[in-house]
C-alpha cells in the first residue's frame, strides 16, 4: 500500500508551465519506449485479487455498503511485445451473502496491463470507451497538467522519490480522465496513477462514479510493471430516485514476475481473459479454508478504501462538480417501498409517489404525496435543497403529513403494513403535522451535523381503518397546538474504532416553544410551554471470527418550563427498544434502554433461490437481553393532550418508575435477511413473538 513518508511542496500550482510539460512529454516517451524496449520481450506473473459486489442502502447513503458477493481469483498473467496480453483464471471461489444474480464484465476479472493503451476502455467497452490516455501524443493536447508535489513513497524493498502531477481535461464536457500521476524523479517512469472520469466518458448511464488506482513496481533493473491495482464502480438507477446503490470493487496484487521466457505466440490467441479448465481451477490451493476469512480488512469493513477516497477528493478539487454529476431530469422518487403503498390504522390503504428534479449547480427539488383511503386525506411534502461537493447542504420545506411519536422504529414499514392489515397490529403512533421551515447540514469526516427550524401545527388523528381480524389500539392523544421547533442533530454512520469495534450513533437536541393561546383544548388554564428534549442512540458491534457481539444503547429525556406535551414524551416497548413488552407500553418523560446480543453461527439447511444464489448452510442463533429504566413524571405534572380531561387510568402514565428487564432468543436465516424473535418481559411483561427483516434493510422498506 502507498505510504507517504515525506512531502515537499513544489511551489504554487501552475497549469501547463514549461517544466511540467517537459516532464509529461518525457514520461510519455518513457512509456512508449518501454513498450518498444527490445530488452523486454515478454513476461509472466501471478495475480491474486478479490472482486466484491456491495449494496449501499438508505437515504443519503450515509451507512457503509454491505458485501453481497465476494469472489477470490488467482490469475496467470502473460505479456509479449508489442502489446499482447493474456490472463488465465486458474483459481476462483466465491460466496454469496445476499441474493444476487450479478454478472461481471470479463475485464473486471483481470488486471490492467501497461497502464492502459493510448485509448482507455473499461467494462469491455460498455462502461468507458475511447478516452485519451493523458500520457499519449493525443493526451498532451487534451489535458492540463500541474506539478504539485515532490514526494517520497515506499514500495516493497525500496523508497522512491516521485513527482505528483495533477491532470484535468481542457474540456470537461468531453470523455476524459481526471486525477493524478506519480512519476519517478530519476527517469520519469510511471509509478502510480489515480484516475476518475468525466460524466461524458460513461457509456453506461447508470454509472455514478468510477475510480482506478494503478501502482507499478520495478522488476529487474529497469522495467516498471503492474504491482497493485484497485477499481471501484458505483451504479444507481436512472429512472428511479431510490436509496439503493450497487458497488463493484476490485483489489489486485501482482508478483512472481519471470522475464523473457520465450512465451509462444499461440498463448495469446482468443480472448484476453479466459478460464482454465475446471479441473485446474479445482486444484488451486488457497491461503485459507474460507473466502470470508481471507478477505483483507479494508474489504470486510465495507468502507471505501483510503486510496479511492483520496482520488475522490482530488478529482472534485480539479474540475467543476457539473463535470462529475449525473445529469437527471425528473425521476420517480421514493425513500422506500412503503412510499408507494402502505397500510396503517389511520390511513388504511395509502398510495403514494414522489418526483425529484436536479436543477443544476447543486440545486434540487422534490415533491411527495400520499393519499389514505380510510382517512380520505392527502399528505404532501415539498423540499428545495442545495448541496456542494464538500457536503454542505441547505434546504427549505413545506409538509402536511403524518409523523410518528416514537424515537425508535420497532418494525419495518413493509411488515407493519402486513401485520396491521391482517391482525390489527400497528407499530406506529402517528399524529398530524403541518410544518414550514428550513435548515442546513455540514459533513465533517463521516459525521453529519444538521440544524433545522420550523413553524409547526400538531393535531391528533383517529383510527379510521379496519383490519381483517383483531382490533386496533387507540392513537396517542397528541396535543393540538402550534409551536416553533428547533432541532440540532448529529449522525455518525458506522466506523471502525479500536480493538475491532464498529460504532454508529446519533444524537438530537430539540426545543419546542408553544404559545398557550394556540391551544384549543387544555386540561387546565392554557399557558405557554417550552419543552426541551434530548435523545441519543449508540450501537457498538465487535466481530469475533464467525460470531458477533452487538450492543445498542438508547436514552431520551424531556423537560418543560410549563406542561409536558404528549407527543414529546419517550415511548418505548417493542422488539427493538423493549422486547417482551407491548408496543409503546413504556411511556415516560425520561427513559433509557440497554440491549445486548450475541450472534452465534449454527448449522442450518442451505436455501437455494435459483439464479440468485444459495444461502450459506448456517443460521445465526442470537440470545439477547434488555434492561429498560423508566422515570414516571409525578401525577401533579401536567401533560398537554387532546381530549380535555385526563382519563383514569392515564394511558400516558401506564407504568411506575423502575427497571424493566427482558430476555429472549432470535434466529436469523435466509442470507441473514429474516429474523425470528421470541422474548419475555420479566416485569409485567409477556411472551412476544415477531418476524421481520433484519434492521439494516428497514430503511428501504
Amino acid at each position: 500500500m502507498l505510504v507517504v513518508l515525506g512531502s515537499a511542496n513544489a511551489g504554487a500550482q501552475e497549469w501547463n508551465e514549461a517544466r511540467t510539460l517537459t516532464l509529461v512529454r518525457l514520461a510519455t516517451e518513457r512509456r512508449a519506449q518501454q513498450l518498444a524496449d527490445s530488452g523486454l520481450v515478454d513476461y509472466q506473473a501471478i495475480a491474486h485479487g478479490y472482486v466484491t459486489f456491495l449494496a449501499q442502502l438508505g437515504e443519503g447513503f450515509r451507512e457503509p455498503p454491505k458485501v453481497v458477493k465476494a469472489d477470490e481469483l488467482a490469475l496467470q498473467v502473460y505479456w509479449r511485445t508489442p502489446n499482447l496480453s493474456k490472463q488465465r483464471i486458474v483459481g476462483r471461489r466465491d460466496t454469496t451473502l445476499l441474493p444476487t444474480d450479478i454478472q461481471y464484465h470479463r475485464d473486471h476479472l483481470g488486471i490492467i496491463q501497461n497502464n492502459f493503451p493510448a485509448i482507455i476502455r473499461l467494462g469491455d467497452g460498455d462502461e468507458v470507451q475511447d478516452v485519451p490516455h493523458p500520457l499519449s501524443p493525443l493526451g498532451i493536447t487534451e489535458y492540463d497538467f500541474a506539478l504539485t508535489d515532490s514526494l517520497r513513497i515506499t514500495i516493497p524493498g525500496r523508497v522512491i522519490g516521485v513527482y505528483e502531477v495533477k491532470i484535468r481535461p481542457r474540456d470537461d464536457r468531453e470523455p476524459r480522465v481526471i486525477g493524478a500521476i506519480y512519476l519517478d524523479r530519476d527517469n520519469a517512469q510511471v509509478v502510480r496513477m489515480a484516475l476518475s472520469f468525466t460524466r461524458a466518458a460513461f457509456l453506461d448511464k447508470q454509472l455514478e462514479d468510477l475510480f482506478v488506482v494503478l501502482e507499478n513496481g520495478l522488476v529487474g533493473t529497469r522495467f516498471w510493471l503492474p504491482r497493485r491495482q484497485e477499481i471501484e464502480i458505483r451504479r444507481t438507477a436512472t429512472w428511479l430516485d431510490y436509496p439503493a446503490r450497487g458497488i463493484i470493487r476490485g483489489r489486485w496484487e501482482i508478483g512472481d514476475y519471470e522475464l523473457n521466457q520465450g512465451i509462444p505466440l499461440a498463448t495469446f490467441a482468443g480472448s484476453e481473459i479466459v478460464n482454465a479448465p475446471e479441473a485446474v481451477r479445482r486444484m488451486h490451493t488457497w491461503p485459507s479454508a474460507n473466502i470470508l476469512d481471507s478477505l483483507p480488512p479494508d474489504i470486510r469493513s465495507t468502507t471505501t478504501a483510503e486510496e479511492v477516497r483520496r482520488v475522490q477528493a482530488e478529482v472534485r478539487a480539479l474540475v467543476r462538480e457539473q463535470a462529475l454529476r449525473r445529469a437527471r431530469g425528473s425521476v420517480l422518487a421514493a425513500r422506500g417501498v412503503s412510499d408507494f403503498v402502505r397500510f396503517n390504522r389511520v390511513e388504511g390503504v395509502a398510495f403514494g409517489a414522489g418526483l425529484s428534479w436536479q436543477l443544476g449547480r447543486g440545486f434540487g427539488v422534490s415533491a411527495r404525496a400520499r393519499h389514505g383511503l380510510a382517512d380520505e386525506r392527502t399528505k404532501t411534502r415539498f423540499e428545495l435543497t442545495w448541496q456542494n461537493a464538500a457536503g454542505v447542504e441547505a434546504r427549505a420545506h413545506y409538509a402536511n403529513s403524518l409523523t410518528d411519536a416514537g424515537d425508535l422504529a420497532e418494525r419495518s414499514l413493509l411488515v407493519n403494513s402486513l401485520a396491521a392489515q391482517e391482525t390489527g397490529s400497528d407499530y406506529t403512533d402517528p399524529y398530524g403535522l403541518e410544518s414550514i421551515g428550513g435548515g442546513g447540514s455540514l459533513t465533517f469526516g463521516s459525521s453529519r451535523l444538521s440544524l433545522d427550524v420550523a413553524r409547526e401545527r400538531h393535531r391528533a388523528v383517529n383510527v379510521n381503518a379496519q383490519a381483517a381480524s383483531g382490533t386496533f389500539e387507540a392513537t396517542i392523544p397528541a396535543a393540538p397546538l402550534a409551536l416553533w421547533r428547533g432541532a440540532l442533530r448529529l449522525d455518525r454512520p458506522t466506523s471502525l474504532g479500536r480493538f475491532g469495534l464498529e460504532f454508529r450513533g446519533n444524537g438530537e437536541l430539540r426545543v419546542s416553544a408553544a404559545d398557550g393561546r394556540a391551544l384549543p383544548v387544555c386540561a387546565g388554564p392554557c399557558t405557554a410551554t417550552t419543552v426541551t428534549r434530548g435523545s441519543f442512540t449508540l450501537e457498538v458491534e465487535r466481530p469475533t471470527r464467525d460470531m458477533r457481539f452487538v450492543s445498542r444503547t438508547f436514552g431520551a429525556a424531556a423537560v418543560a418550563t410549563g406542561n409536558l406535551i404528549a407527543q414529546e414524551l419517550v415511548f418505548l416497548g417493542g422488539p427493538v427498544s423493549a422486547p417482551g413488552y407491548s408496543y409503546h407500553s413504556l411511556v415516560s418523560d425520561r427513559a433509557a434502554s440497554q440491549h445486548i446480543e450475541w450472534h452465534i453461527p449454527v448449522p442450518f439447511p442451505a436455501i437455494a433461490i435459483g439464479r440468485f444464489g444459495k444461502a450459506p448452510a448456517r443460521a445465526m442463533l442470537v440470545p439477547h437481553g434488555t434492561l429498560v429504566w423508566l422515570h414516571q413524571p409525578d401525577i401533579e405534572v401536567g401533560i398537554l393532550r387532546s381530549g380535555g380531561s385526563v382519563p383514569s387510568p392515564d394511558p400516558l402514565r401506564p407504568r411506575e418508575t423502575g427497571l424493566y428487564p427482558s430476555i429472549g432468543t432470535s434466529m436469523i436465516v435466509a442470507f441473514d435477511l429474516l429474523r425470528f424473535d421470541v422474548s419475555r418481559g420479566l416485569r409485567d411483561g409477556r411472551w412476544v413473538f415477531s418476524l421481520d427483516l433484519v434492521r439494516p434493510f428497514w430503511s428501504i422498506m
